[in-house]
């Protein structure tokens, strides 16, 4: 069976009201990196040029092993980056409540340190053409001024993030990038939760039969299932490949 090709678009980030302690974060959680000795190879200031821009008629392939998996979240914290930022920039939350808008902007400022931490994460370890450019996204199906609409998307989004993070765990061969997974796993789940708790009509939401299966466990879905799932949304306009990633 042929393997889906997935369409992604650039959104610079918006500035959080946090940015500072944000980004001193992002800074510590660097140094961590470094000090554990993730990043392999390191980054000059030199050498600091972000991927390398894909020649015209070329599509990338997210790439095999470690790597790929690492090009796979990294996309996927992409998309929910982008998206976020659209919220921020729209109407429904300049006028939602006080709580719905710390919520909104938390998650706005973690998907922005996970989607640059897997960019840093890949450079470190992996040559330039390796790293999967920045995408593109099309959210002209959202409605950024309807409450409903933004968070029914935020409910999908997050849902399958943490589906694609448990799916994607047993596929992870060094240690530490399976720890680290593990502990972004963590947050998106409580991502998902914030969403489910202030959008659904249910005390029990939170963790929904459709999320938890009897056991108590989360669900976990492979790379393939989670990219067609993503590309059935309309959101990724810059096409990629996944050919080559873990079974």
């Amino acid at each position: 069976m042929e393997k889906p090709r997935i369409k992604v678009n650039a959104v610079s980030a918006k500035p959080s009201k946090n940015s500072n302690s944000r980004r001193k974060f992002l800074k510590i959680g660097g140094l961590a990196m470094a000090g554990s000795g993730l990043l392999l190879y390191g980054c000059s200031d030199d050498d600091d040029m972000g991927p390398e821009p894909m020649p015209p008629g070329e599509v990338f392939d997210l790439g095999s092993g470690d790597v790929g998996i690492l090009n796979y979240a990294y996309a996927l914290e992409q998309l929910e980056a982008a998206f976020y930022t659209k919220v921020l920039d729209g109407s429904y939350w300049a006028g939602a409540s006080a709580e719905e808008k710390l919520i909104l902007e938390d998650l706005y400022d973690h998907e922005v340190i996970h989607r640059e931490f897997f960019k840093a994460a890949i450079s470190a370890n992996a040559e330039a053409s390796q790293v999967l450019p920045e995408l593109e996204f099309d959210f002209s199906s959202v409605n950024f001024a309807d409450r409903d609409s933004v968070l029914a998307t935020a409910r999908v989004l997050e849902d399958t993030g943490v589906a694609a993070y448990n799916g994607a765990g047993s596929l992870l061969q060094t240690p530490d990038f399976l720890v680290l997974a593990g502990k972004i796993v963590s947050v998106e789940a409580r991502h998902a939760a914030a969403i489910r708790s202030i959008y659904l009509e249910s005390d029990t939401a939170f963790a929904g039969d459709e999320i938890i299966d009897s056991n108590g466990l989360g669900l976990a879905k492979d790379p393939q299932t989670i990219l067609s799932e993503v590309g059935a949304t309309g959101f990724v306009v810059t096409e990629f490949t996944a050919n080559n990633l873990p079974q």
